[in-house]
């Protein structure tokens, strides 16, 4: 079976993508390649993890400057024709398309060829390569089953992410109540404002609380330094290396809402408090917290009402409430997929037969 994996641009694409890779790899001793474009993390990642990288030119159609959207216009027929001779010269039986720039080009190129396709979509709400090949594709594996109305023969897979969240144990009654907080890897400058102001309140509500906070580089030193000033209990850091272990530590997360983070999330059956990036592309990460929401796994906090009082009822409400945090941890679980990897290479081999 030869499979090309295609998209990236960042790791919440590039990783579940090299963890699918891996399956196909293992399971079905599978062929792998993947097809990406210059500038996205793949250049790094794909190649470290033993996997053939294709290249090609393309960018973004939304959410861009005319100039740059004239321009992906010109390149994209290029990037078609790429992708096809890649398809033809492997002999391709299976794309996974992943979202990204490279995603589009690819699954095009498999639609002109007749090679089955299968849409991967993290998000509740498909990016725009999948929703342009949504009726082009064999299948589609999917987090969220919302997103099932925008595919046909659709499956809900889940993410996949290391198993070590899934090993995360419950955390023990009557221990010193925590709260982690982060905001990805380049932190969150609203959230990071906003514990800094609700830091006397939390202190003065919970005396015992202890705070897990993860900044990012450019915040750091100022929230770190809020922290000290306080008095607070806590361990500040620009980045978390052990987010499994840290996420064990942790009786609530707060936290934007991306794929990953939420397959994070139930798979460690976290209560968790959803501040959506507001910016983020077609809302997704508003729509992936309001579905876990409505499955009572977590609670939505949009930006524009993250205010420090607002954060201090919330954390304070949920941490003074053990029955609630039980429920919410239950409802998470019950979202998680511990072999979505797996899943979405098992779908791949039925298509490719």
């Amino acid at each position: 079976m030869r499979v090309l994996m295609a998209g990236g641009g960042t790791g919440g694409h590039v990783i579940p993508a090299l963890a699918i890779a891996h399956e196909l790899r293992a399971q079905y001793g599978a062929e792998v390649a993947f097809v990406g474009t210059r500038r996205g993390i793949e250049t790094r990642l794909v190649p470290n993890a033993g996997f053939t990288l294709h290249l090609v030119d393309v960018g973004a159609l939304k959410g861009v400057s005319l100039l740059t959207r004239a321009r992906t216009l010109l390149d994209l027929p290029r990037a078609i024709a790429r992708s096809a001779q890649i398809l033809s010269r492997d002999r391709t039986n299976v794309v996974i398309g992943v979202g990204g720039y490279a995603s589009g080009p690819a699954m095009l190129a498999a639609a002109i060829l007749g090679v089955k396709a299968i849409a991967f979509e993290p998000n509740v709400v498909p990016g725009f390569a999948n929703r342009v090949v949504a009726s082009t594709v064999a299948a589609a594996a999917v987090q969220f089953d919302d997103t099932c109305r925008y595919f046909r023969n659709c499956y809900v897979t889940g993410v996949p992410v290391r198993h070590a969240f899934f090993e995360v144990p419950p955390k023990p009654a009557g221990g010193r109540p925590t709260l982690l907080v982060f905001g990805g890897s380049q932190g969150a400058h609203s959230i990071n404002q906003a514990m800094v102001g609700s830091l006397a309140a939390l202190r003065a509500r919970m005396p015992q609380i202890h705070i897990i906070h993860q900044t990012g580089e450019k915040d750091y030193d100022a929230v770190s330094a809020a922290y000290l000033d306080s008095g607070m209990s806590a361990e500040v850091s620009p980045f978390i290396d052990q987010m499994p272990e840290t996420f064990a530590r942790a009786d609530v997360v707060v936290c934007r809402s991306g794929a990953s983070t939420c397959a994070e999330i139930t798979a460690s059956g976290k209560p968790a408090v959803f501040v959506p990036f507001p910016r983020a592309a077609d809302n997704h990460q508003l729509r992936n917290a309001e579905a876990l929401a409505r499955k009572g796994a977590a609670l939505l906090l949009p930006e524009n009402e993250l205010t420090s009082d607002r954060l201090v009822e919330t954390v304070s409400g949920l941490l003074g409430d053990p029955v609630r945090c039980r429920a919410m941890s239950h409802a998470a679980r019950a979202l998680a997929h511990p072999d979505a990897a797996r899943e979405v290479a098992a779908l791949a081999a039925r298509l490719a037969k």
